[in-house]
Parts: structure tokens; C-alpha cells; sequence
């Protein structure tokens, strides 16, 4: 069972619309409901993969029910924590061109009352977990060093942890040494302070961030591909992808491949390749299935092409 904590979730509502004309009615020509947050869209690839999934997350007034229930019709286990504020509502505008605009709420603040029951709850929750995986921002009301408390009771427990968040959050959870983290491309430049122009520049980082604590980094270089750098070596991995529809969560699709996989050396890394690349050629945030998985269109090696200009480098 992989267990995921997502401190921040989401009520995610998209309309399809023909264009966005400020100041005017826009009328959409369609709309869907998905639970959000990235530790939600983990959970959801795990059970998209057919294997056991509990989601702990705070939840409150009318959309966190609705979040509660999207998620059991998919087949995933929640573990509600009731808070008094709403759970956020976020907004995007999809338009014909395939332009994303979106809106992102706040969420509620979280008392320290809620921020303890949500720390127990991860706790009780976590006794059949082969992995906890704890994902996206924090709410108000939780500090910077959150996670780095969660990491610290993971281990406590005897339990394996991955990561994926960014800026002070991660640079605190780091002094605990969580088993995973997983940066993008962004967020790994963000958390050493300096551009990435070629791969070469991302492995070195990778080890930085490993330096300052991580036991491992899975990070995601858009399409690039991605690396994985531990103690048992650095691998890199790529995947033919035939037509981009949507990125939206294949990251997190990632990081659940590659947990599904163990969460170590390279069989996970290409684990984790196929589920990103078969998210990028689904629509919208829905996430691959078994059957989409193509594991001949993956390379994973040890021979890291160091010198190989990023497509998309960070500034």
C-alpha cells in the first residue's frame, strides 16, 4: 500500500471555452469536477495502476465532500482529516488553442489542533504502508518545517518517505534525510540557487541536494527526461513520446511509477519514465492505466549525457 498526505488539496473545476475575452460572458462549451493536489494525483496513478492506495488529506465544508467522494467512485481509500475552514476550489480555463489559464485558491488555515490530528492520522494510517508519499504546498498555518517533522516521525516509525514539494519546504525537510525527493527541473535550480542549462548541470545539483541530505533525488527534466541519483549511482532516463495533450500531474504520475516500482535504481527510474510519458499523451489529469504504458519507448542508462543542452533550461 502506498499512503499519500496531500496538506493542501483541491476541488479542481475546468471549463472549456472557445476564447478568454476579458470584461465579456464567456460561455462554456464544457466542464469536469477532479479531486486535486499533487499527493491526490499520486494516489490516483497508484489506483490507475490497479494497486492499493490510502490518501490522507484535510478536508472541509461542501468541496472536500465532494473531493471525499470523487476519490471513492476511483477506488481510493480516504482517510479525511475534518478541518473547519472549506477545502480550496481552484478554476481552469481551458481554451480551444489548447492555452491553460488557472486559479488557485489560498485553502484554509489549519489550527494547530488540526495540524497535530493531521500528523496522527498520517501515523495511524502508515502501519501497512510500503511507502508515504507526501506531496505539494502547505497550507496556512503549517510552517516550513512541517514536513521536515513528518519526515522525522516517518522514520521514527520505521517507514520509507518521498517528497515532492519546493522552496523553504524542502530545504527544511532535507536535515531529516528523506528517503526520495523529487524536484522538477525548476525546483531543483530554486533549491541550489543557480541556473540549469544541460543535464550535466542537474546530476551535479541532484548531488548537492543529496549533500544537504536527501538520500535520493528523482528529478524530472520536462522533456528531457529524467534522473535518478543515490548511493547505488546515477541513471538517466528518457521515453519517445509521439503527441504532447496535457502535462497536467505527470510528475505525479512519475513519482507513483516509481514507488510502484520499489522507489530504488533503475528498474523504478524506468517505471517512473513510462507512467510520465503515458500521462503526457492522456487528456487533461486523467492518469495511465497499465494498458498505456509503453515500456519498449524507454531508455534508461548509466551513461549520463552530461553535456547535453536542456530543452528548456532554467534561468
Amino acid at each position: 500500500m502506498i499512503l499519500t498526505v496531500t496538506p493542501n488539496p483541491s476541488l479542481d473545476r475546468t471549463y472549456e471555452v472557445p476564447s478568454l475575452d476579458r470584461g465579456e460572458v464567456i460561455r462554456a462549451t464544457g466542464e469536469r469536477m477532479d479531486p486535486g493536489g499533487k499527493g491526490v494525483n499520486v494516489s490516483r496513478a497508484v489506483a490507475a495502476a490497479g494497486q492499493r492506495t490510502v490518501a490522507v488529506l484535510p478536508l472541509g465544508g461542501a468541496p472536500g465532500a465532494l473531493v471525499a467522494d470523487l476519490l471513492d467512485k476511483q477506488g481510493i481509500e480516504v482517510a479525511p482529516v475534518p478541518v473547519a475552514g472549506a477545502t480550496r476550489s481552484n478554476i481552469a480555463l481551458a481554451e480551444a488553442d489548447g492555452v491553460l489559464t488557472k486559479i488557485n485558491a489560498p485553502g484554509p488555515e489549519l489550527s494547530d489542533a488540526e495540524r497535530e490530528l493531521l500528523l496522527e492520522t498520517v501515523r495511524q494510517q502508515s502501519r501497512d504502508a510500503s511507502w508515504i508519499a507526501c506531496c505539494g504546498s502547505l497550507p496556512r498555518g503549517l510552517a516550513p518545517s512541517w514536513y521536515a517533522d513528518l519526515v522525522a516521525r516517518t522514520h521514527a516509525a520505521g517507514a520509507r518517505i518521498a517528497l515532492d514539494t519546493s522552496g523553504p519546504a524542502l530545504l527544511a525537510a532535507l536535515r531529516e534525510r528523506p528517503d526520495v525527493v523529487k524536484p522538477n527541473a525548476e525546483e531543483l535550480a530554486g533549491a541550489v540557487g543557480r541556473p540549469l542549462a544541460t543535464v550535466g548541470d542537474a546530476v551535479k545539483a541532484a548531488e548537492e541536494l543529496r549533500e544537504m541530505g536527501a538520500r535520493a533525488v528523482l528529478a524530472s527534466l520536462g522533456a528531457d527526461g529524467q534522473l535518478l541519483v543515490s548511493d547505488e549511482g546515477a541513471w538517466f532516463g528518457s521515453a519517445r513520446v509521439d503527441a504532447v495533450r496535457s502535462n497536467v500531474g505527470a510528475g505525479d504520475s512519475s513519482l507513483a511509477g516509481f514507488l510502484i516500482a520499489g522507489g530504488s535504481g533503475p528498474d523504478a527510474l524506468a517505471s517512473a519514465v513510462a507512467h510520465g510519458a503515458a500521462a503526457v499523451q492522456l487528456p487533461g489529469s486523467v492518469m495511465p492505466t497499465p494498458g498505456d504504458l509503453d515500456p519498449a519507448a524507454v531508455t534508461v542508462t548509466a551513461g549520463i549525457p552530461a553535456d547535453r543542452a536542456l530543452k528548456e533550461p532554467v534561468s
